[in-house]
């Protein structure tokens, strides 16, 4: 019997690659569709913590959460396409979990200002860096701090991020140290272990789980230990294992589509800045805070995704034969991101 030579699936896998080699020079980059595409799912679901971290954070200055979201998701979609057609580099963008605990907790919750103003202050600070990454000064400061002193920062960042993580997961608790390991054998005796421990016990196995397969080189590592640790969450809900209760922070794994599918609006938080205190000197302070938190973070964050790059960025390994226009590309879609943030939300 004849056998077509190509079915419509693999003619369109063939298209989708075509195109992609096109757009992005994969090949000449030592990659392909397959790697790309895998890469982008692990990336999305290792920063996805990003949706309902922002909200929870940003909430406690009074934005409303839904919107924040909503900010949230456009701001790094749109972030992350100028990265990829502008740059062709495969980094992913999304709001800085820096500035959004010192915006909440220090300008608004402590310094007493509205979220409107702190929207006001990170917008002109947002200006004011994307005007320096179109001149050689923001580029100036990038090539003068020694490497060291940007991988510190590097290894700073992923320190927080990773704390965040653990956390949210309850793994680490607050304590007579201020930082503790979740008490197990307690929570079983309080009860609590069929709620917040379960959650910090498959944070437990998943964190070693995708050690061991970095370890062991398994392509889709940290993806793969994502999709088991929520397959051992699913099943500890299912047979009660695990009892929900977001009361605590513990909440259900499972999907829930109840209340179906809808995008919060924007609108109350779009374009809210408030500029009343734009000429005082409490504001100005505010927003080199911010100017200064957002200088580490970009530069730290760009550092050390730049450094897992196969060949390495010349601006890594050779400052004095860096392109200034690849330096001064990053620094400016970076910055196109935290313009972006505060007009939507912040």
């Amino acid at each position: 019997m004849f056998k077509p030579l190509f079915t419509s699936g693999s003619l369109f896998l063939k298209g989708v690659d075509i195109l992609l080699e096109n757009l992005f020079k994969l090949k000449e980059n030592g990659t392909n569709a397959k790697t790309e595409m895998m890469a982008g799912i692990t990336t999305f679901m290792t920063m996805a913590y990003i949706l309902a971290v922002n909200p929870a954070i940003l909430s406690a200055s009074g934005m409303d959460s839904g919107a924040v979201f909503t900010a949230t998701a456009i701001a790094s979609c749109i972030g992350t396409l100028f990265m990829a057609f502008f740059a062709n580099y495969p980094f992913a963008l999304a709001p800085g979990m820096g500035l959004n605990a010192f915006f909440a907790y220090t300008v608004v919750g402590q310094m007493g200002y509205s979220w409107q103003v702190a929207l006001a202050a990170v917008f002109v600070e947002g200006i004011l860096f994307f005007i320096l990454s179109l001149t050689k000064v923001r580029e100036a400061i990038f090539n003068c701090i020694p490497f060291s002193l940007k991988y510190g920062v590097t290894g700073g960042i992923g320190l927080f991020i990773a704390f965040i993580g653990l956390q949210n997961s309850h793994l680490v608790v607050d304590g007579a140290t201020l930082v503790s390991i979740y008490p197990f054998k307690a929570s079983l005796a309080s009860g609590e272990f069929y709620t917040t421990g379960i959650g910090a016990l498959l944070a437990l196995i998943g964190v070693i789980l995708t050690a061991v397969l970095m370890i062991k080189n398994v392509r889709g590592a940290i993806l793969l230990g994502i999709l088991i640790t929520w397959g051992l969450g699913i099943i500890a809900e299912v047979t009660g294992i695990y009892i929900p209760d977001p009361a605590k922070g513990a909440f259900s794994v499972m999907p829930d589509f109840s209340n179906g599918l809808y995008i919060p609006s924007l609108m109350p938080s779009f374009m809210q800045m408030d500029f009343s205190y734009i000429f005082t000197f409490n504001f100005v302070t505010i927003m080199l805070s911010f100017m200064f938190v957002d200088l580490f973070d970009t530069l730290g964050t760009l550092i050390g995704v730049a450094d897992r790059l196969h060949p390495k960025p010349i601006c890594l390994t050779d400052r004095d034969a860096c392109p200034e226009s690849e330096a001064r590309c990053w620094l400016t879609l970076l910055q196109h991101r935290q313009v972006l943030c505060s007009v939507l939300l912040r």
